[in-house]
């Protein structure tokens, strides 16, 4: 009955979204956690904030990979570009 409510009102995509960046430390580790935040989405695009010019250079770095663990933790492909910011 949920699901066939959520699936109704198109809802599926936006929990989704909330289980990506639910994630998000699980995927990246507790370090990296703390030195990101303010996690959004917003077409299909990641936004992170951090707060660490090294940390931020080192997730450019991996930002494919990172993409793709992601969307596997959904089981789609939900997002298709993150920024750090």
């Amino acid at each position: 009955m949920l699901k066939s409510y959520v699936q109704e009102n198109n809802l599926e995509r936006k929990l989704n979204e909330l289980d990506l960046i639910k994630s998000w430390e699980s995927v990246m580790g507790k370090t990296v956690s703390r030195y990101t935040g303010n996690l959004y989405i917003q077409n299909s695009t990641l936004f992170v904030e951090t707060t660490s010019p090294i940390v931020r250079n080192e997730l450019l770095m991996m930002k494919e990979e990172i993409r793709v663990r992601l969307n596997e933790v959904v089981g789609e492909e939900l997002i298709k570009a993150i920024i750090f910011r």
